[in-house]
C-alpha cells in the first residue's frame, strides 16, 4: 500500500511512525516538517483513518517503564463453535490488550490467545480466573514474559 500513497501522506506517516512528542503541541514538529498547519495534520490523520490507511492514532505505553512488569499470554482451549462469542467477552476486559484466534495442532489444543498485563504474576492469574469465570472455560495456561526484546509498530 505504501507505494500508492501520495507524497504528503507518505511524509506524514514517515514522520509519525516513530512516535510524536508528549507536549502541549504534539503536532507542531510534524507541521513544521511537512509545511502544513497543526490542524491540517490532525485533519489529514483523521482522513487517513477514515480511508483505512491507518486504523487508529493513539498512545503506546511502555508497560515496563511504568511498573507493569507481569505480562502473560493466556492460551485457551475454546470449543470452535464458541470462539467468536468467547473472543468478544475476553476482549471486553480492560486488562486484555490482544485477543486473537490461532490454529490448533495435534500436540497443541489451544486456539484462543489473550495478552494481559499487570503489576504481578498473581494479578495476571487473578485476571485469567475472572475471564475463565466469565466464559465458563477453565482449560487454559499462562505463559509469562521473561524479557522484552523489541516493541515497535509497523514501519514504512
Amino acid at each position: 500500500m505504501s507505494d500508492k500513497l501520495d507524497p504528503l501522506t507518505r511524509k506524514i506517516l514517515e514522520v509519525t511512525q516513530h512516535g510524536i512528542e508528549f507536549t502541549h503541541s504534539p503536532f507542531k514538529k510534524i507541521a513544521e516538517e511537512t509545511g502544513l498547519s497543526e490542524q491540517d495534520i490532525v485533519d489529514r490523520l483523521k482522513e487517513m483513518q477514515r480511508q483505512g490507511i491507518i486504523r487508529r492514532f493513539g498512545a503506546s505505553i511502555g508497560h515496563r517503564t511504568i511498573g507493569i512488569t507481569a505480562n502473560a499470554m493466556c492460551i485457551w482451549n475454546v470449543p470452535d463453535e464458541r470462539v467468536e462469542d468467547v473472543g468478544k467477552v475476553m476482549s471486553n476486559f480492560s486488562e486484555v490488550t490482544h485477543c486473537y484466534e490461532r490454529p490448533r495442532y495435534p500436540d497443541w489444543p489451544y486456539n484462543l490467545f489473550t495478552m494481559v498485563h499487570s503489576y504481578s504474576k498473581e494479578d495476571c492469574e487473578e485476571i485469567a480466573g475472572k475471564i475463565a469465570d466469565a466464559i465458563g472455560i477453565y482449560e487454559y495456561r499462562l505463559l509469562f514474559s521473561e524479557h522484552e526484546f523489541k516493541k515497535t509498530g509497523v514501519r514504512l
